[in-house]
């Protein structure tokens, strides 16, 4: 470390050289963000005290009468220089060091104070910090590794080639509101592999920069978990735990010792091929025989008529333009654009635009994106913005039609992977969406199987009464098929 001026991280019981403020990140990582299963849209953070900073080689006492205690190997910056309103171009210069540490905490403290983590991660000793400092300038933020070991065992191993916030993002972020002072800390989130660890386990982490000259490293911080042997007190909320927090502190069920759940849905090719047999007619009779009346998405027409749209719901919302909410939400990297930047493969845009066709939802430039990314449609009860350019791409779209006006002028985008209404029915992420000539259709993922199987078999049944009226039948007994009608038809398909 080449800045004398910046604290060594160290324990020290009189107080020298703690930082000042210690921020920590909720979530970074892809690798961790998809075990979580939500993507947050801007950085979220909490405070920890500088009571909580120890230094390499210490103990962690994981309190007496509590059972999930979770490590977090993650990578921390030492501002170097005072920071107040920086931009991003400027704020790798404000950190002066990258060091190791880990992000403690307690799950069963963690019900009452959840989003805070002030008792659940605030104890003594729960921020190690160390055991080298490397020089900021001399790397580059976007190429270190971060890996943490159990008992000698690898078990968390991640590169900061891919963060969702990058280490000046946050930096800049945090000095809109917030002056970061010289020895303060941030902690910048951790990868997959955190889980429980007990008494007599050593958990070490170590941060290095393996592609850059010489590799430096700033070796590994090693903390030993002991036992608490004081009772909390009964001040306040007490050790609690349930099935939700061991998941999240173990990492799954499957490390938590508990019983698998159901496989998550999959739409396979297979359940792919079976809805493309079949109408969204066809669909919509055996949802209702189900009891499920609300599930088109009416008023809507295709960009691409005679073609099949099959694909998994991700949403987006509008709500009414207000001039001051769209000047606060409509600029930028707003919703809208992290919805359509943020779309997977198989995915089916579904936009609640509250049926007001008197805009664009969505354009030719959103649109081709949507596209490039292996997006399977994008559905509207609004309207579409160069709705010849959209119609000319290969992903099918529909919507009420076409309409010139930008978005601002009746709606402002509001949120994404939300719960959404879209043509008169509710729409969640995840459902399965249809759309043929005869429009678009929600399906429940749990239904999927079981609902296209008797799509099929109703679709036969149905091919063979139309060729007994077409051959002069009469539709009484027939359509429906009465019980001579059904003898006869598996006597004759058999």
């Amino acid at each position: 470390m080449t800045d004398a001026a910046v604290p060594v991280p160290s324990f020290d019981p009189a107080g020298r050289d703690r930082p000042g403020k210690v921020i920590a990140l909720h979530l970074n990582y892809p690798s961790r963000i998809a075990q979580r299963g939500r993507v947050p849209a801007q950085p979220s953070y909490f405070l920890k005290p500088s009571t909580s900073v120890s230094g390499n080689g210490g103990v962690i006492e994981r309190p007496a009468g509590t059972e999930l205690l979770a490590f977090e190997g993650e990578i921390a910056l030492v501002i170097g220089a005072p920071a107040r309103r920086v931009s991003r171009e400027e704020a790798w210069s404000h950190v002066a060091a990258v060091t190791a540490s880990n992000d403690f905490g307690v799950y069963d403290l963690r019900w009452a104070d959840k989003g805070s983590n002030l008792r659940s991660k605030g104890g003594d000793g729960f921020t190690p910090l160390g055991p080298t400092l490397l020089d900021a300038a001399a790397l580059d933020p976007a190429r270190l590794r971060i890996r943490t070991w159990v008992d000698g065992a690898l078990v968390q191993d991640d590169r900061t080639t891919d963060l969702v916030f990058p280490f000046a993002q946050l930096v800049a972020d945090l000095s809109e509101l917030i002056t970061l002072e010289r020895g303060d800390v941030i902690l910048t989130g951790t990868p997959a592999g955190s889980s429980v660890v007990g008494p007599g386990q050593v958990v070490e982490v170590e941060v290095d920069a393996p592609d850059a000259p010489g590799a430096p490293s700033t070796g590994r911080l090693v903390t030993r978990v002991v036992e608490g042997s004081v009772a909390l007190g009964s001040h306040g909320a007490g050790p609690q735990v349930d099935e939700l927090q061991r998941v999240e502190a173990w990492g799954s069920r499957e490390t938590a010792g508990l019983s698998a759940s159901s496989p998550p849905f999959e739409l396979t090719e297979e359940l792919r091929a079976k809805l493309a047999s079949v109408g969204t007619a066809t669909l919509s009779s055996q949802l209702r025989k189900r009891g499920l009346d609300n599930v088109t998405i009416d008023s809507v027409r295709p960009t691409h008529p005679g073609e099949k749209m099959i694909g998994r719901a991700r949403t987006l919302r509008f709500i009414p333009n207000r001039e001051d909410l769209f000047e606060s939400h409509g600029g930028g990297f707003n919703a809208q654009k992290r919805a359509f930047d943020s779309l997977q493969p198989g995915d089916v845009l579904v936009i609640e635009a509250r049926g007001e066709a008197g805009t664009g939802t969505v354009g030719d430039i959103l649109a081709l994106r949507a596209q490039h990314l292996g997006a399977a449609g994008i559905v509207t009860d609004g309207g579409i913005r160069d709705l010849a350019a959209v119609s000319a791409l290969a992903i099918p779209a529909y919507s009420q039609g076409g309409h010139p006006a930008v978005l601002g002028r009746r709606h402002v985008p509001w949120d994404v992977d939300l719960t959404v209404a879209c043509g008169g029915t509710a729409v969640q992420p995840g459902d399965v969406i249809v759309g043929d000539d005869d429009g678009v259709i929600v399906i429940p993922p749990g239904l999927v199987a079981e609902v296209v199987e008797a799509s099929i078999a109703q679709e036969l049944e149905e091919t063979y009464i139309a060729e007994q009226v077409a051959r002069g039948e009469s539709v009484d007994g027939l359509y429906p098929m009465n019980a001579a009608w059904k003898a006869r038809y598996q006597k004759e398909t058999r």
